[in-house]
């Protein structure tokens, strides 16, 4: 039976800031539309972590019974590991998807009703990334998944529950925090090339290559910086978000310096950082600004 321990890590704390940053600049976007709700801010942020947390169980459950994960580089998984029963998983994932739904229905009815819909597509986007016959992440739509789900919806999801409108200001912080999340991605199936090729998993670092998976994180964590000069038009305080570059190089340092395997572990926590910073940053800007 695994311990909480292994339970948290299996939660794969390391991804969090994928759910806390969209929120944290999805929520300055809407402050700066005069819109700040901090109680719905609050269940946005229940929504996303909650999302992260089940899609992270319900890849690790998919994953485990596949046998994707007996040869595993990374992290502990706990079915792929044999610490815990797929279907004590598949509870766990099942349960915070119920959690996201719980909190997202109070955000719908005090919102907007069609955000339910939106709701649902998160919810299967997650359980289908691994799950099911013909999973997505196994076909190379992770990045463009996480792009859409992680950026896209969640941070213009969290500006329009707060502010009941959008902005350009939040499709840019969207854009910026999308390439952040498809970042972290990137730099954990470049970790895998050589296990997801073995088991059939046709991620995009699989059908780029080791070299150009490389190029492709390089680039998204360039993203966020351009947006960055770009949000000069609507604040000069944006310049703000400059301040996470340091992070940035060095979240792309083992990257760059042809890492492989646990090597590249420190490149997903420091992309993952930088997000988060850049997020706060940004956020503040944008509601001061």
């Amino acid at each position: 039976m695994a311990t909480a321990a292994q339970w948290v890590e299996g939660a794969r704390p390391r991804t969090l800031p994928n759910a806390i940053a969209p929120v944290l600049v999805g929520t300055g976007a809407a402050a700066g539309l005069d819109g700040f709700a901090p109680g719905k801010a609050l269940l946005a942020l229940v929504v996303a972590l909650a999302l992260i947390v089940g899609v992270n169980y319900a890849n690790d459950y998919s994953d485990g019974i596949r046998g994707t994960d007996d040869e595993r580089v990374g992290p502990l998984r706990l079915v792929g590991s044999r610490v815990a029963a797929p279907q004590q998983v598949k509870i766990a994932a099942l349960a915070c998807f119920a959690v996201a739904g719980v909190a997202g229905l109070v955000l719908s009815l005090t919102t907007a009703w069609w955000l339910l819909l939106v709701g649902a597509a998160c919810v299967a986007g997650a359980w289908y990334y691994t799950g099911g016959r013909n999973p997505y992440g196994y076909s190379g739509f992770g990045e463009v998944s996480v792009f859409v789900y992680f950026g896209l919806v969640a941070v213009l999801g969290t500006e329009f529950v707060q502010a009941e409108r959008v902005s350009w200001s939040g499709l840019g912080c969207a854009v910026a925090v999308g390439a952040f999340s498809s970042a972290v991605l990137v730099a954990n199936n470049l970790r895998d090339i050589g296990s997801d090729t073995a088991t059939g998993k046709r991620t995009v670092a699989v059908r780029l290559g080791d070299a150009r998976t490389r190029t492709l994180h390089r680039v998204l964590l360039g993203v966020p910086l351009v947006v960055s000069l770009l949000l000069v038009l609507t604040t000069p305080w944006s310049l703000l978000g400059l301040l996470a570059a340091p992070l940035a190089v060095r979240a792309n340092a083992p990257v760059r310096s042809g890492a492989l395997g646990m090597a590249l572990i420190p490149a997903l926590r420091d992309t993952g950082l930088a997000m988060l910073a850049w997020a706060a940053l940004t956020g503040l800007a944008l509601a001061v600004g």
